[in-house]
């Protein structure tokens, strides 16, 4: 029997987990979602083009004078700040999503593994309890399961 996670976190906890992830919402409101499209034609800024990036934006801000009107360096560097202060946030979202993630997968296989062993007593013990019905339905989770995957092999 697997026993690899516990969550006992009371309504109240979840009430303030949902006020302040109502409250990130609110203060990230302008973080931008894009299509796959648009993030295809995006320009990317990866750790390799960084440094250019940041030498780049320096060396027109210590060069003004080669810069035409329609380019705003001032805008690209606060772009860039900008960035720089979100990332750290991000990550940390990140772990606590990855945390949460990792936790809900094996409180969902803690319950299962028990799930298992439960149908496995009833495929024992069903008929003489008077369950035989139960287990017949219980059992259909895995009567379809393996015919769909002979249905998938035929079909290929």
């Amino acid at each position: 029997m697997q026993n690899f996670a516990t969550l006992n976190l009371s309504q109240e906890q979840f009430a303030l987990i949902d006020q302040a992830l109502t409250q990130l919402e609110e203060q990230m409101s302008s973080l931008q979602a894009f299509t796959p499209a648009d993030k295809a034609r995006m320009v990317k800024l990866g750790d390799r083009s960084e440094a250019f990036c940041r030498q780049s934006l320096q060396m027109l801000a210590d060069n003004p004078q080669i810069i035409p009107p329609n380019i705003d360096v001032a805008d690209a560097v606060n772009d860039l700040q900008s960035r720089d202060r979100l990332l750290p946030r991000l990550g940390r979202l990140e772990r606590l999503l990855q945390r949460g993630n990792d936790t809900a997968m094996a409180l969902g296989g803690d319950a299962m593994s028990v799930a298992m062993q439960g149908y496995g007593l009833l495929k024992l013990v069903g008929r003489s309890e008077g369950l035989d019905v139960l287990r017949r339905d219980l059992g259909n989770r895995f009567s379809k399961s393996r015919r769909a995957g002979a249905e998938e092999k035929k079909a290929a």
